[in-house]
């Protein structure tokens, strides 16, 4: 059965990475909690490739950010939706979250996914 991925690429301040990080484990733990079956946090290492559409131009990265690049695994798209259903109504959805985001919602790219080809 294919499985379902919920992608995010997100241009953050390199001086928020601590916030993020803090929140990004509260998210692990909870989209597991409710049937997630993977969840990754990475940060952008190696963003000028010799070729493509480099993340930096992509995203419109400014002076001292770097980029996330995110994805969360489910079953299914039906899967996603029971999850995040679930997720949402968790009762640290409201604690968890810092009271300022540590990046610009504006510039956050988000998009569900069919895989296509996995291991």
């Amino acid at each position: 059965m294919a499985k379902y991925v919920d992608g995010y690429v997100i241009p953050i301040p390199k001086k928020n990475l601590a916030a993020y990080r803090k929140m990004a484990r509260w998210g692990k733990k909870t989209w597991l909690k409710y049937g997630a079956l993977d969840y990754k946090e990475c940060v952008g290492d190696d963003l000028s490739p010799a070729f493509g559409a480099l993340f930096p131009r992509m995203t419109k990265l400014r002076p001292g950010e770097t980029v996330i690049f995110s994805y969360i695994v489910y079953k299914s798209r039906a899967h996603r939706d029971q999850v995040n259903a679930k997720v949402m109504k968790d009762p640290s959805m409201t604690t968890a979250a810092p009271k300022k985001m540590p990046f610009d919602m504006k510039r956050l790219a988000f998009g569900g996914f069919k895989v296509l080809v996995e291991s």
